[in-house]
Protein backbone atom coordinates (compact mmCIF):
# COMPACT_ATOMS: atom_id res chain seq x y z
CA UNK A 1 0.00 0.00 0.00
CA UNK A 2 2.61 2.27 0.86
CA UNK A 3 4.65 1.44 -2.51
CA UNK A 4 1.70 2.31 -4.43
CA UNK A 5 1.13 5.62 -2.61
CA UNK A 6 4.49 6.23 -3.99
CA UNK A 7 4.30 5.13 -7.35
CA UNK A 8 1.15 7.85 -7.51
CA UNK A 9 2.72 10.58 -6.04
CA UNK A 10 6.08 10.65 -8.03
CA UNK A 11 4.28 9.20 -11.20
CA UNK A 12 3.86 12.87 -12.81
CA UNK A 13 7.43 14.05 -12.50
CA UNK A 14 8.75 10.61 -14.17
CA UNK A 15 6.56 11.38 -17.55
CA UNK A 16 7.93 14.68 -17.45
CA UNK A 17 11.34 13.21 -16.66
CA UNK A 18 10.47 10.87 -19.57
CA UNK A 19 9.93 13.83 -22.37
CA UNK A 20 13.00 15.58 -21.62
CA UNK A 21 15.18 12.47 -21.44
CA UNK A 22 14.27 11.94 -24.92
CA UNK A 23 14.54 15.62 -25.91
CA UNK A 24 18.21 14.92 -24.96
CA UNK A 25 19.13 11.67 -26.43
CA UNK A 26 17.07 13.43 -30.00
CA UNK A 27 19.73 16.44 -29.92
CA UNK A 28 22.44 14.16 -28.78
CA UNK A 29 22.09 12.10 -31.69
CA UNK A 30 21.28 15.04 -34.40
CA UNK A 31 24.80 17.17 -33.37
CA UNK A 32 27.52 14.45 -32.05
CA UNK A 33 26.54 11.02 -33.42
CA UNK A 34 26.95 10.25 -37.06
CA UNK A 35 23.11 8.19 -37.17
CA UNK A 36 21.34 8.36 -40.13
CA UNK A 37 18.12 10.11 -41.25
CA UNK A 38 16.24 7.07 -40.57
CA UNK A 39 17.37 7.15 -36.44
CA UNK A 40 16.66 10.93 -35.91
CA UNK A 41 13.03 10.14 -37.40
CA UNK A 42 12.85 6.85 -34.80
CA UNK A 43 13.69 9.53 -31.83
CA UNK A 44 11.95 12.58 -33.19
CA UNK A 45 8.80 10.32 -33.27
CA UNK A 46 9.70 8.85 -29.87
CA UNK A 47 9.64 12.44 -28.90
CA UNK A 48 6.33 13.89 -30.26
CA UNK A 49 4.81 10.34 -29.09
CA UNK A 50 5.92 11.13 -25.24
CA UNK A 51 4.65 15.21 -25.68
CA UNK A 52 1.29 13.93 -26.50
CA UNK A 53 1.11 11.64 -23.74
CA UNK A 54 2.61 13.98 -21.30
CA UNK A 55 -0.11 16.41 -22.67
CA UNK A 56 -3.13 14.33 -22.81
CA UNK A 57 -2.56 13.14 -19.00
CA UNK A 58 -2.87 16.85 -18.11
CA UNK A 59 -5.76 17.64 -20.04
CA UNK A 60 -7.36 14.72 -18.06
CA UNK A 61 -6.17 15.58 -14.56
CA UNK A 62 -7.38 19.11 -15.38
CA UNK A 63 -10.86 17.65 -16.43
CA UNK A 64 -11.20 15.37 -13.05
CA UNK A 65 -10.57 18.53 -10.76
CA UNK A 66 -13.32 20.25 -12.83
CA UNK A 67 -15.59 17.51 -12.35
CA UNK A 68 -14.08 16.99 -8.48
CA UNK A 69 -14.88 20.95 -7.93
CA UNK A 70 -18.42 20.74 -10.02
CA UNK A 71 -19.12 17.88 -7.35
CA UNK A 72 -18.18 19.54 -4.56
CA UNK A 73 -19.51 22.98 -5.62
CA UNK A 74 -23.14 20.61 -5.44
CA UNK A 75 -22.92 19.05 -2.05
CA UNK A 76 -22.22 22.32 -0.94
CA UNK A 77 -25.41 23.46 -2.38
CA UNK A 78 -27.05 20.71 -0.49
CA UNK A 79 -25.62 21.17 2.78
CA UNK A 80 -26.68 24.56 2.75
CA UNK A 81 -30.23 23.59 1.66
CA UNK A 82 -30.76 20.86 4.28
CA UNK A 83 -29.15 23.03 7.27
CA UNK A 84 -31.58 25.61 6.10
CA UNK A 85 -34.82 22.69 6.37
CA UNK A 86 -33.17 21.28 9.75
CA UNK A 87 -33.38 24.91 10.90
CA UNK A 88 -37.04 24.94 9.75
CA UNK A 89 -37.80 22.24 11.38
CA UNK A 90 -36.28 22.83 14.65
CA UNK A 91 -38.18 25.94 14.43
CA UNK A 92 -41.59 24.01 14.21
CA UNK A 93 -40.45 21.43 16.83
CA UNK A 94 -40.04 24.08 19.03
CA UNK A 95 -43.14 26.22 18.14
CA UNK A 96 -44.94 22.53 18.83
CA UNK A 97 -43.55 21.76 21.70
CA UNK A 98 -46.26 23.41 23.79
CA UNK A 99 -49.38 21.62 22.28
CA UNK A 100 -46.99 18.45 22.68
CA UNK A 101 -46.82 18.97 26.03
CA UNK A 102 -50.11 19.69 26.50
CA UNK A 103 -50.95 16.07 24.75
CA UNK A 104 -48.69 14.48 26.75
CA UNK A 105 -50.91 15.94 29.53
CA UNK A 106 -54.15 15.21 28.94
CA UNK A 107 -54.29 12.21 26.37
CA UNK A 108 -55.80 9.29 28.82
CA UNK A 109 -53.34 6.85 26.91
CA UNK A 110 -50.62 5.53 29.13
CA UNK A 111 -47.16 5.89 27.19
CA UNK A 112 -43.87 4.92 28.42
CA UNK A 113 -40.10 4.25 26.17
CA UNK A 114 -38.19 1.72 27.33
CA UNK A 115 -34.76 1.44 25.97
CA UNK A 116 -32.93 -1.38 24.67
CA UNK A 117 -31.35 -1.81 28.33
CA UNK A 118 -35.00 -2.08 30.01
CA UNK A 119 -35.20 1.60 30.79
CA UNK A 120 -38.07 4.04 30.80
CA UNK A 121 -36.67 6.78 29.24
CA UNK A 122 -39.78 8.67 29.07
CA UNK A 123 -43.39 8.45 30.23
CA UNK A 124 -46.88 10.71 29.90
CA UNK A 125 -48.72 12.21 33.06
CA UNK A 126 -51.74 8.99 32.42
CA UNK A 127 -48.92 6.64 32.80
CA UNK A 128 -47.35 8.27 35.93
CA UNK A 129 -50.83 8.47 37.72
CA UNK A 130 -51.46 5.17 36.51
CA UNK A 131 -49.11 3.73 39.10
CA UNK A 132 -49.22 6.35 41.36
CA UNK A 133 -45.28 6.83 41.14
CA UNK A 134 -43.51 9.68 41.15
CA UNK A 135 -41.48 11.16 38.21
CA UNK A 136 -38.02 9.86 40.42
CA UNK A 137 -38.94 6.62 40.51
CA UNK A 138 -39.98 6.26 36.61
CA UNK A 139 -37.56 8.21 35.21
CA UNK A 140 -33.99 5.56 34.31
CA UNK A 141 -35.76 2.69 36.04
CA UNK A 142 -35.34 -0.46 35.02
CA UNK A 143 -38.90 -1.39 33.97
CA UNK A 144 -38.97 -4.06 36.17
CA UNK A 145 -38.81 -1.64 38.85
CA UNK A 146 -41.56 0.45 37.84
CA UNK A 147 -44.02 -2.13 36.91
CA UNK A 148 -43.10 -4.33 39.75
CA UNK A 149 -41.26 -8.10 39.80
CA UNK A 150 -44.17 -10.02 39.04
CA UNK A 151 -45.82 -7.86 36.12
CA UNK A 152 -42.49 -8.04 34.33
CA UNK A 153 -41.93 -11.38 34.83
CA UNK A 154 -45.56 -12.25 33.20
CA UNK A 155 -44.58 -9.60 29.67
CA UNK A 156 -41.03 -10.38 29.87
CA UNK A 157 -41.26 -12.31 26.53
CA UNK A 158 -43.58 -9.68 24.89
CA UNK A 159 -40.47 -7.23 26.08
CA UNK A 160 -38.15 -9.62 24.31
CA UNK A 161 -40.52 -9.41 21.04
CA UNK A 162 -40.72 -5.58 20.71
CA UNK A 163 -36.58 -5.60 21.53
CA UNK A 164 -36.23 -7.90 18.38
CA UNK A 165 -38.06 -4.94 16.09
CA UNK A 166 -41.74 -6.80 16.23
CA UNK A 167 -44.58 -4.67 17.09
CA UNK A 168 -46.69 -6.56 19.98
CA UNK A 169 -50.46 -6.16 21.10
CA UNK A 170 -51.89 -8.33 23.66
CA UNK A 171 -54.93 -7.29 26.46
CA UNK A 172 -53.63 -8.74 29.72
CA UNK A 173 -55.94 -8.39 33.25
CA UNK A 174 -54.33 -6.49 36.82
CA UNK A 175 -55.13 -7.27 40.13
CA UNK A 176 -54.61 -3.60 42.00
CA UNK A 177 -53.66 -3.04 45.88
CA UNK A 178 -57.41 -2.23 46.59
CA UNK A 179 -58.39 -5.19 45.43
CA UNK A 180 -60.14 -4.07 42.19
CA UNK A 181 -59.19 -5.94 38.87
CA UNK A 182 -58.31 -3.87 35.63
CA UNK A 183 -58.57 -5.12 31.87
CA UNK A 184 -55.64 -3.51 30.05
CA UNK A 185 -55.28 -3.26 25.92
CA UNK A 186 -51.34 -2.62 25.99
CA UNK A 187 -49.13 -2.77 22.37
CA UNK A 188 -45.76 -2.18 22.06
CA UNK A 189 -44.29 -0.18 19.12
CA UNK A 190 -40.25 -0.66 18.15
CA UNK A 191 -37.81 2.41 18.09
CA UNK A 192 -35.42 2.37 15.17
CA UNK A 193 -32.24 4.84 15.42
CA UNK A 194 -30.83 6.03 11.86
CA UNK A 195 -29.19 3.08 11.33
CA UNK A 196 -32.21 0.59 11.08
CA UNK A 197 -31.46 -0.75 14.49
CA UNK A 198 -34.01 -1.22 17.46
CA UNK A 199 -33.51 1.10 19.95
CA UNK A 200 -35.91 0.68 22.44
CA UNK A 201 -39.82 0.69 22.12
CA UNK A 202 -43.28 2.56 23.30
CA UNK A 203 -45.50 0.80 25.56
CA UNK A 204 -49.06 1.85 25.16
CA UNK A 205 -51.69 0.90 27.57
CA UNK A 206 -55.16 1.42 27.60
CA UNK A 207 -58.08 0.73 30.34
CA UNK A 208 -60.85 -1.34 28.60
CA UNK A 209 -62.59 -2.62 31.97
CA UNK A 210 -65.79 -3.99 31.83
CA UNK A 211 -67.90 -4.26 34.68
CA UNK A 212 -67.14 -7.94 34.48
CA UNK A 213 -63.64 -7.15 35.43
CA UNK A 214 -64.12 -5.68 38.50
CA UNK A 215 -64.09 -7.58 41.36
CA UNK A 216 -63.45 -5.39 45.07
CA UNK A 217 -62.25 -7.48 47.69
CA UNK A 218 -63.89 -7.36 51.18
CA UNK A 219 -61.60 -7.58 54.29
CA UNK A 220 -62.47 -9.52 56.91
CA UNK A 221 -61.12 -6.63 59.13
CA UNK A 222 -61.18 -3.36 59.15
CA UNK A 223 -58.65 -0.84 60.72
CA UNK A 224 -59.99 2.64 61.93
CA UNK A 225 -57.47 5.43 61.57
CA UNK A 226 -55.27 7.24 63.81
CA UNK A 227 -57.64 9.60 64.17
CA UNK A 228 -61.48 10.01 64.04
CA UNK A 229 -60.91 12.28 61.23
CA UNK A 230 -58.37 10.78 59.11
CA UNK A 231 -59.28 8.85 55.59
CA UNK A 232 -57.12 6.03 53.95
CA UNK A 233 -55.15 7.01 50.62
CA UNK A 234 -57.96 4.66 49.06
CA UNK A 235 -60.37 6.57 50.38
CA UNK A 236 -59.02 9.66 49.31
CA UNK A 237 -58.33 8.68 46.19
CA UNK A 238 -62.12 7.44 45.45
CA UNK A 239 -63.55 10.70 46.56
CA UNK A 240 -60.55 12.49 44.54
CA UNK A 241 -62.63 10.73 41.14
CA UNK A 242 -66.00 10.87 42.74
CA UNK A 243 -65.36 14.75 42.48
CA UNK A 244 -63.53 14.92 39.25
CA UNK A 245 -66.78 12.01 37.45
CA UNK A 246 -69.47 13.57 39.90
CA UNK A 247 -68.93 17.18 40.56
CA UNK A 248 -69.37 16.62 44.46
CA UNK A 249 -68.89 14.20 47.26
CA UNK A 250 -71.98 12.22 46.72
CA UNK A 251 -73.76 9.64 44.78
CA UNK A 252 -76.73 12.33 43.07
CA UNK A 253 -74.32 13.07 40.50
CA UNK A 254 -73.58 9.93 39.40
CA UNK A 255 -77.15 8.80 39.84
CA UNK A 256 -78.03 11.85 37.73
CA UNK A 257 -75.69 10.62 34.66
CA UNK A 258 -77.42 7.36 35.11
CA UNK A 259 -80.94 9.45 34.37
CA UNK A 260 -79.87 11.71 31.58
CA UNK A 261 -78.37 8.57 29.84
CA UNK A 262 -74.65 9.90 29.77
CA UNK A 263 -73.16 6.46 28.79
CA UNK A 264 -72.48 4.83 25.74
CA UNK A 265 -73.23 1.38 24.86
CA UNK A 266 -70.39 -0.41 22.84
CA UNK A 267 -70.42 -3.96 21.71
CA UNK A 268 -67.14 -6.57 20.83
CA UNK A 269 -67.90 -9.22 18.50
CA UNK A 270 -67.69 -12.94 20.20
CA UNK A 271 -66.88 -14.89 17.17
CA UNK A 272 -67.53 -19.37 16.34
CA UNK A 273 -63.97 -20.81 15.61
CA UNK A 274 -65.21 -23.58 13.95
CA UNK A 275 -66.63 -22.77 10.66
CA UNK A 276 -69.23 -25.72 9.85
CA UNK A 277 -70.29 -25.46 13.21
CA UNK A 278 -73.39 -23.08 12.54
CA UNK A 279 -72.70 -21.10 15.56
CA UNK A 280 -74.23 -17.58 15.09
CA UNK A 281 -71.59 -14.52 16.17
CA UNK A 282 -72.37 -13.13 19.29
CA UNK A 283 -71.24 -9.70 21.19
CA UNK A 284 -70.59 -8.44 24.71
CA UNK A 285 -71.47 -5.38 25.47
CA UNK A 286 -69.23 -2.46 26.81
CA UNK A 287 -70.14 0.83 28.79
CA UNK A 288 -68.39 4.18 28.97
CA UNK A 289 -68.74 7.09 30.86
CA UNK A 290 -69.01 10.44 28.57
CA UNK A 291 -67.65 13.36 30.35
CA UNK A 292 -68.07 17.05 29.61
CA UNK A 293 -65.85 17.57 26.68
CA UNK A 294 -67.11 13.83 25.49
CA UNK A 295 -64.05 11.94 26.57
CA UNK A 296 -64.39 8.34 27.86
CA UNK A 297 -63.78 8.35 31.60
CA UNK A 298 -61.70 4.88 31.70
CA UNK A 299 -63.81 2.58 32.75
CA UNK A 300 -61.17 1.10 35.85
CA UNK A 301 -61.46 4.07 37.55
CA UNK A 302 -65.73 4.84 37.21
CA UNK A 303 -66.24 0.96 38.07
CA UNK A 304 -64.81 0.78 41.31
CA UNK A 305 -65.79 4.25 42.34
CA UNK A 306 -69.37 3.01 41.27
CA UNK A 307 -68.83 -0.39 43.29
CA UNK A 308 -68.08 1.51 46.57
CA UNK A 309 -70.88 3.83 46.43
CA UNK A 310 -73.34 1.04 45.71
CA UNK A 311 -74.81 2.36 42.25
CA UNK A 312 -73.57 -0.78 39.80
CA UNK A 313 -77.28 -2.69 40.30
CA UNK A 314 -78.27 0.88 39.09
CA UNK A 315 -75.67 0.68 36.19
CA UNK A 316 -76.53 -2.73 35.50
CA UNK A 317 -80.58 -2.41 35.42
CA UNK A 318 -79.61 0.59 32.42
CA UNK A 319 -78.02 -1.29 30.37
CA UNK A 320 -80.67 -4.02 30.17
CA UNK A 321 -83.02 -1.41 29.68
CA UNK A 322 -80.94 -0.06 26.87
CA UNK A 323 -80.03 -3.07 25.29
CA UNK A 324 -83.47 -4.86 25.26
CA UNK A 325 -84.71 -1.12 23.74
CA UNK A 326 -82.01 -1.26 21.20
CA UNK A 327 -83.46 -4.95 20.13
CA UNK A 328 -86.87 -3.95 20.03
CA UNK A 329 -86.16 -1.03 17.65
CA UNK A 330 -84.40 -3.58 15.33
CA UNK A 331 -87.18 -3.30 12.56
CA UNK A 332 -87.09 -5.44 10.92
CA UNK A 333 -84.88 -7.56 13.17
CA UNK A 334 -81.21 -8.12 11.61
CA UNK A 335 -80.74 -10.84 9.67
CA UNK A 336 -77.56 -11.73 11.98
CA UNK A 337 -78.82 -10.90 14.69
CA UNK A 338 -81.75 -13.71 14.61
CA UNK A 339 -79.94 -16.07 17.17
CA UNK A 340 -77.31 -14.19 18.34
CA UNK A 341 -77.07 -12.80 22.16
CA UNK A 342 -75.65 -10.34 23.86
CA UNK A 343 -73.18 -10.95 26.80
CA UNK A 344 -74.00 -8.54 30.10
CA UNK A 345 -71.95 -8.33 32.86
CA UNK A 346 -72.83 -7.96 36.15
CA UNK A 347 -71.74 -7.11 39.32
CA UNK A 348 -71.79 -8.51 42.79
CA UNK A 349 -74.30 -5.79 44.31
CA UNK A 350 -77.14 -7.03 41.04
CA UNK A 351 -76.37 -11.13 42.29
CA UNK A 352 -76.91 -10.68 44.97
CA UNK A 353 -80.52 -7.96 44.64
CA UNK A 354 -84.18 -10.17 45.08
CA UNK A 355 -85.36 -7.85 43.11
CA UNK A 356 -82.95 -7.76 39.59
CA UNK A 357 -85.01 -10.94 38.34
CA UNK A 358 -88.34 -9.40 38.59
CA UNK A 359 -87.13 -6.60 37.17
CA UNK A 360 -84.86 -8.31 34.01
CA UNK A 361 -88.86 -9.82 33.23
CA UNK A 362 -90.95 -7.09 33.21
CA UNK A 363 -88.14 -4.79 30.93
CA UNK A 364 -88.07 -8.23 28.73
CA UNK A 365 -92.26 -8.24 28.41
CA UNK A 366 -92.16 -4.35 27.82
CA UNK A 367 -90.22 -4.64 25.10
CA UNK A 368 -91.48 -7.74 23.12
CA UNK A 369 -87.91 -9.12 23.27
CA UNK A 370 -87.28 -13.16 23.87
CA UNK A 371 -84.90 -13.67 27.14
CA UNK A 372 -82.79 -16.00 25.09
CA UNK A 373 -80.96 -12.31 23.39
CA UNK A 374 -79.31 -11.87 26.56
CA UNK A 375 -76.77 -14.16 28.28
CA UNK A 376 -75.70 -12.73 31.83
CA UNK A 377 -71.82 -12.90 32.77
CA UNK A 378 -70.85 -13.86 36.44
CA UNK A 379 -67.34 -13.14 37.57
CA UNK A 380 -65.69 -16.32 38.76
CA UNK A 381 -64.45 -14.60 41.91
CA UNK A 382 -67.92 -14.25 42.79
CA UNK A 383 -68.70 -17.49 42.09
CA UNK A 384 -65.99 -18.75 44.44
CA UNK A 385 -67.17 -16.45 46.87
CA UNK A 386 -70.64 -16.98 47.50
CA UNK A 387 -71.94 -20.07 45.41
CA UNK A 388 -75.57 -19.95 46.83
CA UNK A 389 -76.29 -16.77 46.04
CA UNK A 390 -74.71 -17.06 42.22
CA UNK A 391 -76.97 -20.39 41.67
CA UNK A 392 -80.01 -18.62 42.73
CA UNK A 393 -79.13 -15.57 40.58
CA UNK A 394 -78.11 -17.76 37.80
CA UNK A 395 -82.02 -19.90 38.14
CA UNK A 396 -84.13 -17.27 38.53
CA UNK A 397 -82.54 -14.85 35.34
CA UNK A 398 -82.59 -18.72 33.35
CA UNK A 399 -86.32 -18.53 34.26
CA UNK A 400 -86.78 -15.47 32.40
CA UNK A 401 -85.29 -17.37 29.05
CA UNK A 402 -81.64 -15.59 29.65
CA UNK A 403 -78.58 -17.47 29.45
CA UNK A 404 -75.62 -17.39 31.89
CA UNK A 405 -71.94 -17.36 31.39
CA UNK A 406 -69.05 -17.92 33.78
CA UNK A 407 -66.21 -14.97 33.05
CA UNK A 408 -62.60 -14.77 34.02
CA UNK A 409 -62.82 -18.98 34.64
CA UNK A 410 -59.37 -20.24 34.89
CA UNK A 411 -58.07 -16.98 36.23
CA UNK A 412 -56.97 -19.28 39.26
CA UNK A 413 -57.65 -22.33 40.61
CA UNK A 414 -59.96 -24.26 38.17
CA UNK A 415 -62.19 -25.93 40.23
CA UNK A 416 -65.70 -27.35 38.31
CA UNK A 417 -66.80 -28.20 41.30
CA UNK A 418 -68.33 -25.12 41.66
CA UNK A 419 -70.77 -25.11 38.67
CA UNK A 420 -72.68 -28.12 40.03
CA UNK A 421 -76.32 -27.40 41.16
CA UNK A 422 -77.09 -24.55 38.36
CA UNK A 423 -76.29 -24.67 34.66
CA UNK A 424 -74.01 -22.55 33.07
CA UNK A 425 -74.12 -22.67 29.49
CA UNK A 426 -71.12 -20.16 28.40
CA UNK A 427 -67.66 -20.53 30.36
CA UNK A 428 -65.39 -17.39 29.30
CA UNK A 429 -61.34 -18.49 29.67
CA UNK A 430 -60.12 -15.97 31.25
CA UNK A 431 -56.77 -14.07 29.06
CA UNK A 432 -54.49 -14.35 31.23
CA UNK A 433 -54.49 -18.53 30.65
CA UNK A 434 -55.16 -17.46 26.97
CA UNK A 435 -51.84 -15.06 26.39
CA UNK A 436 -49.66 -18.04 27.81
CA UNK A 437 -50.89 -20.99 25.85
CA UNK A 438 -48.12 -20.63 22.82
CA UNK A 439 -45.23 -20.81 25.03
CA UNK A 440 -46.46 -22.48 28.80
CA UNK A 441 -47.16 -25.83 28.25
CA UNK A 442 -48.80 -26.30 31.75
CA UNK A 443 -51.37 -23.00 30.57
CA UNK A 444 -52.06 -25.00 27.53
CA UNK A 445 -52.77 -28.77 29.07
CA UNK A 446 -55.03 -26.26 31.47
CA UNK A 447 -56.98 -24.91 28.48
CA UNK A 448 -57.07 -28.29 27.09
CA UNK A 449 -58.73 -29.66 30.38
CA UNK A 450 -61.21 -26.88 30.62
CA UNK A 451 -62.12 -27.52 26.84
CA UNK A 452 -62.56 -31.41 27.59
CA UNK A 453 -64.86 -31.06 30.65
CA UNK A 454 -66.60 -28.23 29.10
CA UNK A 455 -67.83 -30.63 26.67
CA UNK A 456 -68.94 -33.06 27.98
CA UNK A 457 -70.66 -31.02 30.14
CA UNK A 458 -72.34 -29.67 27.06
CA UNK A 459 -71.11 -25.79 27.83
CA UNK A 460 -69.73 -23.85 25.39
CA UNK A 461 -66.34 -22.20 25.59
CA UNK A 462 -65.29 -18.72 24.51
CA UNK A 463 -61.46 -17.15 24.59
CA UNK A 464 -61.34 -14.03 26.24
CA UNK A 465 -58.47 -11.53 25.08
CA UNK A 466 -57.32 -13.12 21.54
CA UNK A 467 -54.67 -11.23 19.82
CA UNK A 468 -53.28 -13.02 17.00
CA UNK A 469 -53.81 -15.76 14.41
CA UNK A 470 -51.37 -18.59 15.76
CA UNK A 471 -53.72 -18.00 18.82
CA UNK A 472 -56.61 -18.78 17.06
CA UNK A 473 -55.30 -21.41 15.37
CA UNK A 474 -54.06 -22.90 18.19
CA UNK A 475 -57.60 -22.75 19.86
CA UNK A 476 -59.37 -24.25 17.05
CA UNK A 477 -56.65 -27.17 17.64
CA UNK A 478 -58.05 -27.49 21.10
CA UNK A 479 -61.53 -27.37 20.19
CA UNK A 480 -62.64 -24.01 22.06
CA UNK A 481 -66.00 -22.95 20.28
CA UNK A 482 -65.54 -19.35 20.60
CA UNK A 483 -63.19 -16.30 20.45
CA UNK A 484 -62.82 -12.74 21.13
CA UNK A 485 -60.25 -10.01 21.56
CA UNK A 486 -58.83 -7.13 19.69
CA UNK A 487 -57.68 -10.47 17.46
CA UNK A 488 -60.95 -11.05 16.03
CA UNK A 489 -62.38 -7.19 16.23
CA UNK A 490 -62.34 -3.94 18.11
CA UNK A 491 -65.13 -2.83 20.51
CA UNK A 492 -68.14 -0.77 18.11
CA UNK A 493 -70.42 1.89 19.51
CA UNK A 494 -74.22 -0.09 19.46
CA UNK A 495 -75.76 1.51 16.50
CA UNK A 496 -79.14 2.95 16.77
Amino acid sequence: MQARNIFHAVRPFVSALAVVITAAALVFAIYFTQLGPQWITFLTGVLVAAILAEATRRSRAEWVVTRRTAQLSAIKTRLEREAQLRKIAEKEVAAGKPRLHLLDEVVPTMVALVDVEGRCQYHNRAFLDWLRLRPEQINGRHIREVLGTKVYQETAATMRQSLDGHPVRYERTQNMPDGAIYRLSIEHIPQLGEDGKVTGFYMLINDITSPGDVHLTHQTESRAPAHADEKSSHDMFVDSLTEQIAGQKDASRIMAAIEKDDFRLYCQLITPLAAASGEPEHYEILIRLIEEEEGMIPPGAFFPLAEKLGLMVHLDRWVVRHVTDWLARQDPPHHKLTDSMFFINVSSTTIGDPGFPEFLQLTLLEHEVNGAALCFEIPYPELASDTPTVAEFARRVKQCGCRVAISGFGRDKVMFDLLRGFQVDFLKIDGSLIFNILRAPVDLATLKAISNVARKASIKTVAELVENEETIAKLKEVGIDFAQGFGISRPQPLAG
